[in-house]
């Protein structure tokens, strides 16, 4: 089977399966909100010790619709390739320290005719934005498969009409992978961010690089959120001055559900 290897395992979260398993399991209990199960998960993709006890509180929502969710769409920003588009791969799974998940090949041919649909095993071979969720969705759903972008220069039309073809039922989550504003003092962080938050929760869709790095993949969404009256709520909003380093300069960090009517 042609495998894409974990490329951040030992640096953002433990290499160990075991110290991994406990360290996401203790993350789980330690970070919760009262607040039903989502249809989409906008989910922070640093080391666990700065974003891991915001992206717990949006995958504890998980657990009371395991065992519906056969399918994860993850749509996350491009740090290491240029990518003009969205960018899948070639292969046939992704691994991790706690094992393989399948990629859902049917799921993919339905958006590799499009035109801003790419396949790039570059893009995903150290791309760490998409790979620090898998271990938190291992330990929080039953069986899946996985769709897998690496969002670049694309569109909000673009996104969005991905999100189109991949939308299902119950059956299929969506998670856009996005940090919020980078290298600000720990006030000025905390302005900027608050202010991406509203856009966010009008479910605007000219979200900008410096607000959020996933705002390619976040605006596209905010669009489909339009269309079709998506409800946005804000789940839990710090940076790392608040989990862990200093506060001169720190990175913004935020979780939020999405609901369909």
């Amino acid at each position: 089977m042609n495998v894409r290897p974990p490329a951040v395992s030992g640096t953002f979260y433990p290499e160990q399966p075991a110290a991994l398993r406990s360290q996401v399991e203790e993350l789980l209990q330690s970070n919760s909100v009262d607040a039903p199960p989502p249809k989409v998960l906008i989910v922070p993709h640093a080391g666990y010790v700065y974003s891991g006890p915001l992206a717990a509180t949006a995958y504890n929502l998980l657990r009371a619709v395991a065992a519906d969710i056969r399918r994860v769409v993850l749509l996350g920003p491009a740090h290491r390739v240029h990518v003009d588009g969205l960018a899948l791969p070639s292969v046939e799974a992704f691994e991790t320290p706690l094992g393989s998940i399948a990629l859902d090949e049917d799921a993919m041919a339905r958006v590799r005719s499009l035109p801003q649909v790419l396949i790039s095993d570059e893009a995903h071979r150290q791309e760490h934005s998409l790979e620090v969720h898998l271990p938190f969705l291992q330990l929080t759903l039953d069986d899946f498969t996985l769709v897998p972008f690496v969002v670049g220069r694309a569109t909000p039309q673009d996104v969005c009409e991905v999100l189109e073809r991949l939308w299902g039922g119950p059956e299929t989550l969506v998670i856009v992978s996005s940090d919020m504003s980078h290298h600000h003092r720990y006030e000025s962080a905390k302005e900027i961010d608050a202010q991406t938050n509203e856009l966010i929760l009008a479910r605007n869709t000219t979200i900008t690089g410096e607000q959020a790095c996933g705002a390619h993949a976040i605006n596209g969404l905010m669009l489909y959120a339009t269309h079709h009256a998506l409800g946005v709520r804000e789940l839990d909003r710090r940076n790392s001055g608040d989990t862990a380093g200093g506060r001169d300069q720190v990175v913004g960090y935020a979780s939020y559900a999405l609901y369909e009517s």
